[in-house]
């Protein structure tokens, strides 16, 4: 399946208007089960369900008006890429939520030792994004891996493949993403 993922990745490139129909039923499990991960962490209020984040992110990817660049450097990129389009449509949501319109107000975000961990609030979600992208632009790869922990819901190890590491080196990106991360939103508090 891997290949054929692939392939079509590169007809998409092509240009190829069909390629997109076939690869949905392709890689739906596994963007579900990528949604289901993220949306499990979500407060109980989100009112977004997997199965509508997965198409918003899919029509993110691969829609008429995507927002996403289609050079795919093939599937592990695809899923980093879907990743990171639940990731924005989740922060997107967030924000609407915490608009001052609508009762938005700000409250510090718990990390603990193994894995980022948000609450109730949608600012804490804001503020980690904030951190994330500040973080991006010191180190893109150890943020790259806290994106697919912590919004694609993927396993350190499914992560390190996605990001070609080895579970060692992702392990020691983990802890200091983490601590990098911790120390930041504990001082812009």
């Amino acid at each position: 399946m891997s290949s054929d993922v692939t392939q079509i990745l590169i007809a998409i490139d092509q240009g190829d208007p069909h390629a997109s129909e076939v690869l949905l039923p392709l890689v739906y499990e596994e963007l579900r089960k990528l949604a289901n991960a993220r949306l499990s962490i979500e407060n109980t209020g989100q009112t977004i369900q997997a199965t509508g984040l997965v198409h918003e992110a899919y029509l993110r990817l691969i829609g008429p008006e995507s927002s996403m660049p289609q050079d795919w450097d093939g599937r592990g990129h695809f899923f980093a890429a879907a990743a990171e389009a639940m990731r924005r449509i989740l922060i997107d949501r967030a924000r609407s939520k915490n608009a001052l319109k609508r009762g938005g107000g700000g409250r510090r975000i718990a990390l603990d030792s193994g894995i980022l961990a948000i609450d109730e609030c949608p600012a804490e979600l804001l503020e980690l994004d904030e951190a994330l992208e500040r973080f991006a632009v010191i180190d893109a790869q150890k943020a790259g891996l806290v994106k697919l922990r912590f919004f694609g819901g993927l396993t350190l190890k499914q992560a390190a493949g996605l990001l070609g590491i080895s579970l060692s080196t992702a392990e020691r990106q983990w802890a200091f993403a983490r601590a990098w991360l911790y120390n930041e939103l504990r001082d812009n508090k």
